[in-house]
């Protein structure tokens, strides 16, 4: 994801409201671990994040970039930040059992006086307890404060640059839900179709170009799709079963996930009550998620839906979305489901979720969409009805 796709004042901007919720919560120091909120304020983009890395971000002056020496150049290509404020940890520290990356990060802050109130994303997949345990020791229990999510609440409204992103991530979502469509018949083995669908969603259309998603399609069929998160296997599609996918494009760090239904055969009655429920949910939905809607006001379209068809829902039903790494395309901020009095504002962007899980058989049709004035606007344009191919 290129620095260049966003304007130096947007990134001004980012920088400007994050700064101000450190200050909100007396952080001094922001150490950011996280890819995706790495990304956001520099524009860092590469697969490192299997090491230590981050943006530290002091109250005053540019955000410096520290991770692995090998990564320094990637850094310089992609970021907006000044060579000087480009900074490594040793080579040799890459999985050493003696040495930790942090303590070069430990000497730098120490150079730099950044030593007190510093925030660090504690309940993150990329800042391990061994890292904590580091700057622990360092500078003590009382100077480290959890900053988790900080950045994150700073992305939930998109600007139009980056919803621009997003629709472009759309185009190329509906592009391999066609490309599935047409390649479900039966007796083809899963992987197969998979993978080319993947390939199209990397392949992308003239003048888009795919990127890597941040969840591996999620493809189960029958009772296997009584389970939420099962990729796919090498079995063959059989008739009688219902099988859901649940893939995203992906453009420049942006996703817009969508999930659909395909059934070899006639779907049974209690799946076509399911589907009924489930689109009934979306469209109402979509009139409902306006600004100044809460995220439980919206959640309630779906649980009132489907309770008005006989079935039970109890988990939530849709997160924010937007720029991501794996292994997650989630913001990992609001949630819509009960309890959840956030209000949703313009540019905001969901993840719709209504799916259904039986113990014998699964449902699954999604949708992302973006917050208006007026309501839900999709960013993917692709037939929500259950496809339905001849078992043979």
């Amino acid at each position: 994801m290129p620095a260049s796709d966003f304007s130096p004042e947007e990134y001004a901007d980012r920088l400007s409201r994050t700064r101000a919720a450190m200050s909100d919560q007396g952080i001094e120091t922001l150490i950011v671990a996280d890819p995706s909120n790495m990304a956001w304020l520099t524009g860092y983009d590469g697969w490192s994040f299997y090491v230590p890395q981050v943006v530290i971000l002091p109250s005053q002056g540019s955000p410096l970039w520290w991770g692995r020496t090998q990564d320094k150049a990637g850094a310089a290509q992609t970021t907006w930040l000044a060579q000087d404020d480009l900074q490594d940890w040793p080579e040799e520290h890459v999985q050493h059992p003696d040495h930790h990356p942090y303590e070069a990060l430990v000497t730098l802050l120490r150079e730099r006086g950044w030593t007190r109130a510093l925030g660090v994303e504690m309940d993150n997949y990329y800042y391990s307890a061994a890292s904590h345990r580091v700057l622990e020791e360092a500078f003590s229990r009382d100077a480290l404060a959890d900053a988790t999510g900080l950045v994150n609440w700073q992305r939930a409204v998109k600007s139009p640059a980056e919803l621009a992103l997003m629709r472009k991530a759309g185009a190329l979502t509906a592009h391999m839900h066609s490309v599935l469509r047409d390649g479900f018949r039966p007796g083809r083995r899963k992987n197969e179709l998979v993978a080319e669908v993947q390939a199209a969603g990397v392949a992308g259309l003239p003048g888009l170009a795919g990127d890597y998603p941040a969840i591996a399609p999620i493809a189960p069929s029958g009772r296997e799709a009584s389970a939420s998160h099962i990729t796919w296997n090498d079995r063959p599609l059989t008739a009688g079963e219902a099988t859901y996918f649940e893939i995203s494009g992906c453009y420049r760090r942006y996703h817009c996930p969508a999930s659909r239904t395909l059934f070899l055969g006639e779907p049974s009655a209690d799946i076509r009550r399911a589907e009924e429920a489930v689109l009934s949910a979306i469209a109402e939905v979509m009139q409902t998620a306006r600004a100044g809607v809460t995220c439980e006001e919206v959640a309630a379209c779906v649980y009132d839906s489907f309770a008005r068809s006989g079935y039970v829902k109890d988990n939530r039903t849709g997160y924010p979305i937007g720029l991501s790494y794996p292994p997650d395309w989630g913001e990992r901020t609001m949630s819509l489901r009960p309890g959840d009095e956030t209000p949703l504002q313009p540019g905001m962007c969901f993840h719709l979720m209504p799916g259904l899980w039986t113990p014998d058989w699964g449902l699954a049709i999604t949708e992302s969409f973006v917050v208006t004035e007026t309501g839900g606007e999709v960013l993917a344009d692709i037939p929500r009805e259950i496809v339905t191919v001849a078992a043979g």
